[in-house]
C-alpha cells in the first residue's frame, strides 16, 4: 500500500535567541518630559485664557514644537538583537542588517558607517565629553590604588584591587556594539540589506505647525 507523498517542509527562520537590546539617553528623555510639561503648560493656559488670536497661535506652536521635542529627546534609541541594528534617529529609521555594517565610529559624536561607504549618526548614545573626563579621573584613581597595594601587599594584591579600564556610558554602549557586530557580522541569520524610512510622523505634524503658526504671525 502506497502513500502519497508528502511535501516538504521549510524550514522556519530561527527566532533570535535573546530579545533587542535597547539603548537610549535616561538624560535626554528626562529633559524632554520636563521640555513637554512647560510647553503644556503654557500652551494650555493660553488656550484657555488667552483673548483674540492667542489661543491659535499657541495651538500652532504646540503643533510645531511638540514633534520637535519628542524627536529630539524622546524619540532616539538603538536596537539591536542577533539579525540587525536598528537606529532610530529625531527624523529618520535605519534598519542595517549586521552583515552590512562596516565599523562605529566615536568622537565628538557617535556613529556607524555601513559597507556601502554612508554614516549614519548615533542620537540615542550621545558623546559626553565631561562624561569622559569622569571615566578617566576614576581610572587613574583606581591605577593609583593598584599601585599603592602593589606598594603594601604584592602583585597579587594589586591584581584584586585593579578594575580594568573605566568607560563613561556612551563608550560603554559602544563598546557593546562593536563586541556584536564582530560576534554576527557573519552569520547567515543577518543579511539584508540598509533601509532608511522617514518618520512622517514626526516630520507631518512640526511641518504643519510651522506653516500655522507663520501664516498667523504674517497676517498680524
Amino acid at each position: 500500500m502506497t502513500t502519497p507523498d508528502q511535501q516538504p517542509t521549510v524550514p522556519e527562520t530561527p527566532d533570535p535567541q535573546f530579545k533587542d537590546r535597547v539603548y537610549r539617553s535616561p538624560s535626554g528623555i528626562a529633559g524632554g518630559v520636563l521640555l513637554l510639561a512647560i510647553a503644556g503648560w503654557l500652551g494650555i493656559d493660553a488656550l484657555v485664557t488667552g483673548e483674540g488670536r492667542a489661543p491659535w497661535v499657541a495651538l500652532a506652536a504646540l503643533l510645531f514644537l511638540v514633534p520637535l521635542v519628542l524627536a529630539f529627546t524622546v524619540r532616539p534609541a538603538v536596537y539591536a538583537n542577533e539579525q540587525r541594528l536598528r537606529i532610530r534617529n529625531p527624523f529618520r529609521v535605519i534598519a542595517l542588517p549586521w552583515v552590512t555594517v562596516e565599523s562605529f565610529r566615536s568622537g565628538y559624536s557617535n556613529e556607524v558607517l555601513d559597507k556601502a561607504g554612508a554614516k549614519y549618526q548615533v542620537w540615542a548614545v550621545p558623546v559626553s565629553l565631561r562624561g569622559r573626563k569622569r571615566a578617566a579621573r576614576r581610572e587613574a584613581r583606581g591605577e593609583a590604588r593598584g599601585a599603592a597595594a602593589a606598594a603594601r601587599g604584592g602583585q597579587q594584591h594589586a591584581a584584586a584591587v585593579a578594575t580594568g579600564p573605566v568607560r563613561s556610558a556612551g563608550d560603554q554602549i559602544m563598546e557593546e556594539l562593536r563586541e556584536l557586530l564582530e560576534a554576527r557580522g557573519k552569520d547567515p541569520r543577518a543579511q539584508g540589506e540598509v533601509s532608511v524610512r522617514w518618520a512622517y510622523e514626526i516630520v507631518a505634524p512640526a511641518a504643519a505647525g510651522a506653516v500655522l503658526l507663520a501664516i498667523l504671525l504674517a497676517i498680524g
